[in-house]
């Protein structure tokens, strides 16, 4: 997208109005009745080239409204989790937008762009200075992929997070033009105590989002502070298992402390990844 189309991209995000448009589009994903949803459906398939084949099925009659369907389970077995326990696994289908060292509790967003991961996780404290010197992997979801979020260790729920916000798209042309972009959008902070020391895994919200979920809560409210403390036996899960789900194309942010990790040489900015796949090991 050359300068002028990317500078009218974006003017035209901050004029309209987000969350309006936001709630149209979740009234219109949960409507249930059978020609609306499965012509919207036969829609975004052509219009994103979805690949039905990995879809746990592939008759739209199974999916009572659209955003069943785009939250769609694959078939089992099409995503091996690696097996190696010392493995830290690809959370989710997508697209490594950035990745690397946490420098000074700066996390680099795209050229001359960065964000603090105080302002990420919504609070500066202990959590935010555990992982200033860290490492972090930032995986956008295309409205193609694969929409559930996994693992990508075995961890305990200490906290999560949700912090509204903005609603910007989450593509490139947004990420090189929106200062902070990712700590700007609704999100949902997930901390979890794991082998290798804290873990945070962050769902980032974007425009046309229908909504974030957990296993654990379920549907997250707009617009509504919440921040929800567990005790170490309440929600525990291995390594792969689904913790969350997005109602439409997002991104995903994974950090870690300082040390515990290194991701793998084959993962650069723009590699593709699929859900179970080793990104790093344990240090």
């Amino acid at each position: 997208m050359n300068n002028l189309r990317a500078e009218w991209f974006i003017a035209l995000q901050r004029l309209v109005p987000q969350h309006g448009l936001s709630r149209l589009g979740s009234t219109l994903a949960e409507a249930t009745t059978p020609w609306l949803k499965n012509a919207f459906i036969k829609q975004f398939i052509r219009t994103y080239n979805v690949n039905l084949n990995e879809a746990a099925s592939s008759s739209l009659d199974d999916y009572p409204s659209f955003n069943d369907f785009f939250t769609r389970a694959l078939k089992e077995g099409l995503r091996p989790i690696d097996s190696d326990k010392s493995s830290i696994v690809c959370p989710a289908d997508g697209t490594i937008s950035q990745l690397g060292l946490i420098r000074e509790g700066n996390i680099f967003q795209a050229k001359g762009k960065s964000f603090s991961v105080a302002n990420l996780l919504g609070a500066n404290d202990a959590d935010s200075q555990r992982f200033i010197n860290g490492n972090f992997i930032t995986i956008y979801l295309s409205p193609s992929d694969y929409h559930r979020v996994h693992m990508p260790v075995e961890g305990t729920l200490a906290y999560s997070r949700y912090i509204p916000g903005k609603l910007f798209s989450v593509n490139d042309t947004a990420a090189q033009h929106i200062d902070g972009l990712f700590a700007k959008n609704e999100r949902l902070v997930c901390m979890f105590d794991t082998p290798v020391g804290r873990c945070a895994v962050i769902l980032v919200g974007a425009m046309m989002v229908a909504g974030i979920e957990s296993v654990w809560q379920g549907h997250y409210q707009p617009g509504v502070v919440q921040t929800d403390q567990f005790e170490s036996d309440q929600v525990s899960l291995k390594t792969g298992e689904e913790m969350g789900r997005f109602k439409f194309g997002s991104t995903v942010i994974l950090m870690f402390e300082q040390g515990a990790t290194t991701w793998d040489y084959c993962y650069q900015t723009g590699t593709t990844t699929r859900m179970g796949e080793a990104l790093a090991k344990n240090s």
